[in-house]
């Protein structure tokens, strides 16, 4: 609990509507996307600039409580749980598109606005900004950063990393630091924007953000293919990319997904396919049309059951539904959602596919696997029933497996939704202990009193070889 005069000082710096205290309005805090995870808050601040960021993180370093950085809470590794209480600080207040300088092709952001949103504020003008995460209708570009989110697009336009250009963060201790900027060109120190850029929110409040921006391509056309073996899926994914055709979508279903997203969208998706693939090429209208038609090829050779082609823009949008209507088609099915990103090399999509079979017949429980092919991240989504107590200590075991399994794969624990609370206990088995030693290190450097997002990344009592207290 926090004492009434860190209250009032709340209340001073962010005004009396911005400060929520009562029960209702914790609980709705106290989580994000992830299953099993949840702690209340003891207060949920919201504040309106760079000002109020700052005077509340002072404020946390003199009274010794806890500061969790919030946007949409679409996270899926538990990083906005606040584990040990303390005070979220929910940005979406500042929610301005600042800036979009069509000279220098860069915006100007500030965290809380939602990543659509600033889709279509480019696009409008013929401009581009990439990354789109599945939650990009709700997540916000501040989590984006936090979280280096990536997308269907990584493929070809990579992660929000590499649109990343410049940042203002308010530091652990309370100083407000400026990083990168317009030019093309930097290397003046060490790269702190690239530090900040998924540090989760351990780090420091992000609360302004410069992104690039490039020319918006000038046509698309999409294509669903669909398999009766894993294997042709999977070789045709390494085909494409074997014929120097890199498609800024290039994404896999297997069949339990297939399934899940038929019964939801009732698209016609045929239900005895073993694998199914959603390819999108773009570019002058030219190079379009050259690259479908390679693209098809490639297919065929592979032994492609059935290709759809779109002829509209419209048609577009409808054969990609089923790819982005995977994560609640798949919701439906079972009152719990365990999804995990365990990323391999694209080379070993289907050694890592059939091994998360194994796995889910091994325990006996049912996996949905769907995720970014082209880039080798993997969505493995354990359908469950949190309830069912025998039931999750199975899935914590299949969970368990599937991490060791991308790791013996030349993998890693995450591609794209971090680490988090969820999987904190398992940095060591890819990091070593030097490797988490130097991250301990960074993090006491930046934040010696742990005030921010404490227990995320690594257990707070993690203590590498060396590493003294």
């Amino acid at each position: 609990m926090l004492e009434q005069s860190i209250l009032v000082e709340l209340e001073r710096i962010v005004g009396k509507e911005n400060l929520l205290c009562t029960k209702e309005d914790l609980v709705c805090y106290g989580f994000d996307a992830t299953p099993r995870l949840g702690r209340w808050p003891d207060a949920v601040v919201r504040p309106g600039n760079t000002r109020d960021v700052s005077a509340i993180i002072q404020l946390a370093n003199g009274d010794g409580f806890k500061v969790i950085p919030r946007g949409a809470g679409t996270n899926l590794s538990g990083g906005t749980v606040p584990i040990q209480g303390g005070v979220v600080m929910q940005m979406n207040r500042m929610n301005r598109i600042q800036e979009i300088d069509t000279e220098n092709l860069t915006a100007w952001v500030e965290p809380g606005v939602v990543t659509s949103d600033l889709h279509a504020a480019v696009e409008a003008i013929g401009l581009f900004y990439p990354p789109d995460p599945g939650s990009m209708t709700v997540s916000t570009m501040g989590g984006n950063v936090a979280e280096n989110a990536g997308g269907l697009r990584g493929l070809k336009y990579g992660v929000t990393r590499d649109y990343v250009i410049g940042l203002e963060v308010v530091l652990p201790t309370g100083e407000v630091m400026n990083t990168g900027g317009k030019t093309i060109k930097n290397v003046t120190g060490y790269d702190l924007t690239k530090l900040m850029v998924g540090s989760e929110g351990t780090l420091g409040v992000i609360t302004r953000i410069l992104v690039k921006l490039i020319p918006k391509p000038e046509a698309k056309k999409t294509m669903l293919v669909f398999y009766r073996t894993l294997n042709d899926a999977a070789e045709t994914v390494s085909s494409i990319i074997a014929h120097r055709i890199i498609p800024p979508t290039l994404e896999f279903l297997d069949n339990v997904t297939i399934n899940c997203v038929e019964q939801y969208i009732h698209a016609n998706l045929p239900l005895e396919m073993e694998a199914m693939l959603l390819i999108e090429v773009d570019g002058p209208p030219s190079v379009v049309e050259s690259d479908a038609a390679k693209v098809m090829q490639v297919c065929r050779e592979h032994n492609a059951a059935e290709i759809q082609v779109s002829a509209t823009p419209e048609d577009s949008l409808r054969l990609s539904l089923g790819r982005r209507s995977a994560l609640p088609a798949c919701a439906r099915l079972k009152p719990t959602m365990v999804l995990e990103d365990a990323t391999v090399p694209r080379s070993q999509v289907a050694p890592m596919v059939r091994q998360i079979q194994e796995i889910a017949k091994k325990h006996d429980v049912l996996i949905a696997t769907f995720g970014h092919a082209g880039d080798g991240n993997l969505h493995p989504t354990i359908l469950c029933d949190e309830r069912d107590h025998e039931q999750m200590e199975r899935v914590d075991l299949a969970v368990d497996e599937i991490f060791k399994a991308a790791l013996a794969l030349g993998g890693t624990l995450s591609g794209e939704h971090g680490i988090g609370l969820s999987k904190a206990a398992f940095m060591t088995m890819e990091m070593k202990d030097a490797g988490m030693k130097a991250t301990v290190a960074i993090k006491r450097a930046l934040d010696p009193n742990n005030v921010l997002n404490p227990g995320k990344m690594y257990l707070d009592d993690y203590r590498a070889p060396g590493a003294g207290n």
